[in-house]
């Protein structure tokens, strides 16, 4: 899967413990979009989010340098997720578990971030 869109938010990130240590994972949103003309030739847009998830340095470098509004470029998995919720209804997540990103654009200015190895993610 390779996305270009706009983090829709701040990346979350937690330090999980995992069996040699500890590890960060990062969350965000990214926003995705296309422009069309509708029947009567108006223009339209649709935009489509989709839930990151970012494993030990990846996630690292998204807590320092993503912020809401960036351009990035994700490239990753498709993961799907089944849980049941408090009242017992099944519910799907599906995340991209991103393996490559690129910062396109930053209001930090900082330099874009080429790949970086996702090493001993949890997948």
């Amino acid at each position: 899967m390779m996305l270009i869109g706009n983090s829709g938010r701040d990346p979350e990130v937690k330090t999980l413990d995992v069996s040699n240590g500890s590890q960060k994972v990062a969350t965000f949103t990214l926003a995705t979009g296309e422009k069309y003309k509708d029947r009567n030739g108006e223009l339209r847009e649709n935009t489509e989010w989709h839930n990151i998830v970012l494993w030990g340095g990846l996630a690292e470098v998204a807590e320092k340098y993503v912020h809401k509004g960036d351009r990035i470029y994700i490239e990753g998995k498709i993961r799907t997720n089944t849980y049941e919720d408090q009242n017992g209804i099944r519910r799907y997540r599906t995340e991209i578990l991103a393996e490559t990103m690129e910062m396109l654009s930053s209001r930090s200015g900082a330099a874009p971030v080429a790949d970086t190895p996702v090493s001993g993610a949890p997948f």
